[in-house]
C-alpha cells in the first residue's frame, strides 16, 4: 500500500506542476511560481495529499542537483574568465549588500547566528534563468546591459555556492577557527581543481566516450560524473549541488558535440518540478498570514531588493540612470537558488518552518515583481535627442 501511495504522490505532484506551468506560461509569468503556489496547496499543511517523506525529499534534492547541472553546462570558464571587471563588481556588489543586511535582520530578531548564516546565503542569490527569459522574450540579449547582468550572476552563483558551503559547515558545528580555514581550504580548493581541470580531463576522455559500446555513453558518463562530484562535494562538507553545478561546468565546452542539453532535457523536465513542487509543500501558508511574519516577509523582501538595486546599480555608476535602473533590477529575482539555499537550511535542521516560509515567500516576491519593472525599463527609451550614454568601461 505505501508503495501504491508513493506512486499516487508523484503523480499528483507532476501532472500538477505541469498544469500550473501552463498556467504561469498562459499569464507570462514563470512556471516556478506555478511549481511553487501547487506545492503549497497540496502539502500537508494544506490539503495533505504530498508528505514529508524520505522519498519526497530525495526527489527533491535530485531535482536541485539536475537544475545545477543544467545550469553549470551553460556556463564556461572562459565565459567566467570574460565578464569583464564590470560584471566582477556588479556580481561582487549583489553579494556584500544583501548578505549583510539579511544576516543582520535576522541576528537581530531572531538571535541566532546559524540562521542569520542561512538567510544571508539566500539574500546573495541571483536567478540568472528568470532575467535571461526576459531578455529573450524582448530580444536584447546582445546588450551590453545584458551581458553584464548575464556575467554577474555567473560570478553570483559561483561565489554563492561558495558562501553556502561555509554556512552549512558552520550550521554542522564546525565553527572554530581552524575548521572553518580547513573548510573554506577545501571548498576553494575543489571548486578550483574541478573548474581548473575538470574540462580538460572530460576533453581528454571524450574520444574513449564517443567509442563506448553502451547507448546514450555521453549521457552517461555526464550523469556519473554528476552524481560523483555530489558524492564528493557532500562527504567534504560541501552542499552536493556544488558538485552538480561543478559537473556541469566541465561538461560545459562539449555539451553542442555531444547535444547534453537536448539529451539531458528530459531528465531535467522530469526532476526539476519535484524540487519546486516539495519546496512549496513543506512551506506552512498560515506562517505568511500571521501578521508578525507578514511584517517579516515584508521586510526581507523589502531589504532584497533594496540589496541589489542599491549594490548592483552603484557598481554600474557611469553607464547612465537608466542602464543602472535595468542592471538593479535584473540582479533582483532569487528564483530557484534562494530556495535550494532555503532547502538546504531545512534538511540541515538550521532554520524552522516559520524562516523557510519567509525565505520562500521572499524568493517568490522578487522573482515575480522583476519581470514586469525589467519589460518596463528595457522597452522604455531615451527621448529623442537625448545624449547617449557613456559606454560600458
Amino acid at each position: 500500500m505505501e508503495a501504491e501511495r508513493i506512486l499516487v504522490e508523484l503523480f499528483v505532484m507532476f501532472a500538477a506542476a505541469k498544469l500550473a506551468g501552463e498556467v504561469m506560461e498562459r499569464i507570462r509569468q514563470p512556471p516556478v511560481i506555478g511549481e511553487l503556489l501547487v506545492g503549497m496547496l497540496l502539502g500537508s499543511h494544506a490539503l495533505g495529499l504530498v508528505r514529508e517523506t524520505d522519498v519526497n525529499i530525495a526527489l527533491q534534492q535530485l531535482g536541485a542537483i539536475a537544475l545545477l547541472f543544467m545550469v553549470g553546462l551553460d556556463v564556461s570558464l572562459d565565459e567566467v574568465k570574460a565578464v569583464g571587471a564590470r560584471a566582477l563588481s556588479v556580481g561582487g556588489a549583489g553579494i556584500v549588500l544583501p548578505f549583510v543586511a539579511g544576516a543582520g535582520l535576522i541576528y537581530a530578531v531572531a538571535g541566532s547566528f546559524d540562521e542569520a548564516m542561512f538567510m544571508g546565503a539566500a539574500m546573495v542569490a541571483t536567478s540568472v534563468g528568470i532575467t535571461a527569459r526576459v531578455f529573450a522574450d524582448l530580444g536584447v540579449l546582445r546588450e551590453r546591459e545584458s551581458r553584464i547582468i548575464l556575467g554577474a550572476a555567473v560570478v553570483d552563483d559561483v561565489l554563492g555556492l561558495l558562501i553556502l558551503a561555509l554556512v552549512s559547515g558552520v550550521a554542522r558545528g564546525n565553527a572554530s577557527a581552524l575548521g572553518l580555514l580547513a573548510l573554506g581550504a577545501g571548498a576553494i580548493g575543489f571548486v578550483v581543481l574541478v573548474a581548473a581541470f575538470g574540462t580538460r580531463v572530460v576533453g581528454a576522455l571524450a574520444p574513449r566516450i564517443d567509442r563506448a559500446q553502451i547507448e546514450r555513453g555521453e549521457l552517461a558518463a555526464a550523469l556519473a560524473v554528476c552524481l560523483g562530484l555530489s558524492v564528493i562535494a557532500g562527504a567534504i562538507g560541501l552542499a552536493a549541488i556544488v558538485g552538480a553545478f561543478l559537473a556541469g561546468m566541465a561538461f560545459s565546452e562539449t555539451r553542442r558535440t555531444w547535444e547534453l542539453h537536448k539529451q539531458f532535457d528530459p531528465v531535467y523536465h522530469l526532476l526539476v518540478p519535484f524540487f519546486f513542487v516539495v519546496t512549496g509543500a513543506r512551506v506552512d501558508p498560515t506562517v505568511l498570514f500571521d501578521p508578525s511574519t507578514a511584517g517579516l516577509v515584508a521586510t526581507v523582501t523589502a531589504l532584497a531588493i533594496l540589496g541589489k538595486l542599491v549594490g548592483c546599480g552603484a557598481a554600474s555608476w557611469g553607464m547612465g540612470t537608466r542602464s543602472m535602473g535595468i542592471i538593479g533590477v535584473g540582479m533582483v529575482p532569487r528564483g530557484e537558488v534562494g530556495l535550494i539555499v532555503a532547502s538546504v537550511g531545512l534538511n540541515a535542521g538550521v532554520i524552522d518552518g516559520e524562516l523557510y516560509g519567509v525565505v520562500v515567500a521572499m524568493s517568490i516576491l522578487t522573482t515575480l515583481v522583476t519581470p514586469p519593472v525589467l519589460k518596463l525599463l528595457v522597452t522604455r527609451r531615451p527621448p529623442a535627442g537625448a545624449p547617449a550614454e557613456e559606454a560600458a568601461t
